[in-house]
């Protein structure tokens, strides 16, 4: 359903770009810059920055298209996407940033060269290039440009490639703090946006009681049986943490913002800070998506369900500032992936190979943010040839890429035995074969519905490669298993591990516990 913008709806959206300009180009060039500047920030960032920007980078066009999809289809089923995730988030702030920090590391594959060499390495270096390509740009850029497509009246291409202008503009230019500056600001307009639209929906409905009546009751169902072709709890229960631990945890993209830090503590209570807006995040991102089920299921489908709302609720100037947080949403998501996939090549390739001073490290990743965007939009274009869901179409493509690095990551930090042998096995046997199905599954082949859900699919290649880590490492014996020491160590000797006031570090995820722990209980 199209989106019919007035004059006020303009203003607002012109006042929205001018105002993400000023954010991207003007603050950003007061400050002096250097390659930590343009690649971490300094290491500089507080918690409530972190978290922010963490946020940002998290609610792409996934979030507020594909939710509302979920929600309208399924119900509060897809809650588990967002609630589940805070346990991963400990999981990040309290086992691996410590070592992350300590090792001062800049980018993931230097914390696999430290742990099990060089060849593990080069590996995720080419894997990061490859997965932030395709899941934060391509993906993104597809979801994003086909909705505006929707509402400018333009072709995906157009959309795309205006996006990708403006997202690589102030990028190439600010570096690392203008994509958290901007981040700050566009989760601000999400999330007002998205609580504006929820509350007028809602008044539409009459009430919460109202839409509970009209939406049938197993979709309020937070798990669904083991016979659910989709969602069953045991897809989501033994799915879900395969995606979420590469994802939250090993992923350069997301982890990249915690290793900005300006210390251990502030990094882990920018972690938690995200883990707290994951409490709100389904009610102003799936609820919408029910709420149109209720109103509009006979003139709506799954993947209108956003534009549905905003067409028919948002007054004028509202309509403006939701179209502002698609745009927002899209774009943030967007210049995240540029900055992290400028980062990775710049540091752990130019960097290692070449001889460049200062200047010439920050034109090359100027010029590498501009290389990711015209594969990005390439990339978008094909995925328009996929027919698949947005939600299924994003989701199943980091779901099907995520069991390599979580299997080395996981089993590689809690077992000090594993060796590099066993790690490269996994990687570039594991990745080879995760990469195959991962086009498959894209393109259909053999044939539309071959391929299991992709949360199974996932646990499926989960099992498989952590049977082949155990197996190689028993056969191989303890060669090369120096670095999870050697890290540790380092940890150890400069306080990272238990640095002062943990205790109240612990305190607040024990209270995020309980939060969650009353929420699943109230939806069960």
């Amino acid at each position: 359903m199209p989106i019919n913008l007035v004059t006020v709806d303009c203003l607002v959206l012109v006042a929205y770009v001018m105002a993400l300009f000023i954010f991207g180009f003007f603050i950003n060039r007061q400050q002096k810059k250097s390659n930590a500047d343009i690649f971490l920030g300094g290491r500089s960032l507080r918690w409530w920055q972190i978290g922010f920007s963490m946020f940002s980078a998290n609610a792409g066009p996934l979030t507020l298209i594909g939710f509302s999809s979920l929600g309208f289809s399924h119900g509060v089923v897809g809650f588990n996407f967002e609630w589940l995730g805070w346990i991963f988030l400990m999981l990040l702030a309290m086992v691996f940033l410590p070592r992350y920090l300590s090792s001062e590391i800049r980018t993931m594959p230097q914390f696999l060269l430290l742990r099990f060499g060089r060849r593990s390495y080069f590996f995720l270096i080419i894997y990061s290039l490859i997965s932030i390509l395709v899941v934060w740009l391509g993906s993104a850029l597809y979801a994003g440009g086909l909705v505006l497509s929707q509402v400018f009246h333009c072709s995906l291409w157009q959309a795309v490639l205006v996006v990708a202008v403006i997202s690589t503009s102030y990028t190439a230019i600010g570096g690392f703090n203008a994509v958290v500056r901007t981040g700050i600001f566009q989760s601000l307009i999400i999330i007002i946006s998205c609580l504006v639209l929820t509350g007028l929906a809602l008044a539409k409905a009459g009430g919460i009681h109202q839409v509970i009546a009209a939406v049938p009751a197993d979709r309020w169902r937070i798990f669904r049986p083991a016979s659910d072709p989709e969602y069953s709890w045991v897809a989501i229960l033994a799915g879900y943490p395969v995606v979420a631990i590469y994802y939250w945890c090993a992923d350069q993209t997301i982890v990249q913002k915690t290793l900005a830090a300006r210390n251990i503590r502030e990094g882990q209570y920018g972690t938690m800070f995200m883990a707290a807006l994951k409490i709100l995040t389904p009610f102003i991102f799936i609820v919408p998506g029910i709420i149109c089920f209720a109103l509009f299921r006979d003139s709506s489908s799954p993947d209108n369900a956003y534009i549905t709302l905003v067409s028919r609720l948002m007054p004028d100037g509202l309509r403006g500032l939701a179209v502002a947080a698609i745009i927002a949403a899209l774009i943030d998501t967007v210049s995240s992936g540029l900055n992290s996939f400028s980062t990775v090549f710049t540091l752990d390739i130019i960097g290692k190979y070449t001889k460049f001073n200062e200047k010439e490290t920050r034109r090359a990743g100027r010029y590498l943010t501009v290389l990711a965007a015209v594969l990005a939009i390439c990339l978008a274009n094909l995925f328009g040839h996929s027919g698949k869901a947005l939600f299924e179409l994003t989701q199943g493509l980091v779901s099907i890429m995520a069991p390599p690095l979580t299997v080395v990551f996981l089993i590689g930090t809690i077992w000090k035995r594993v060796n590099s042998i066993a790690a490269e096995t996994v990687l570039y046997g594991g990745g080879f074969v995760c990469l195959a199905i991962g086009i498959c599954y894209v393109t259909n082949y053999p044939y539309r519905g071959f391929w299991p859900h992709f949360l199974l699919l996932s646990v499926y290649l989960f099992g498989a490669l952590a049977a082949v880590m155990v197996l190689v490492t028993l056969v191989t014996g303890r060669k090369n298993t120096t670095g999870l020491r050697v890290v540790a160590a380092s940890a150890a000797s400069k306080g990272v591990e238990n640095p002062g006031g943990i205790k109240w570090v612990w305190v607040g995820w024990g209270i995020l516990a309980m939060i969650m722990t009353i929420l699943y209980l109230a939806f069960s």
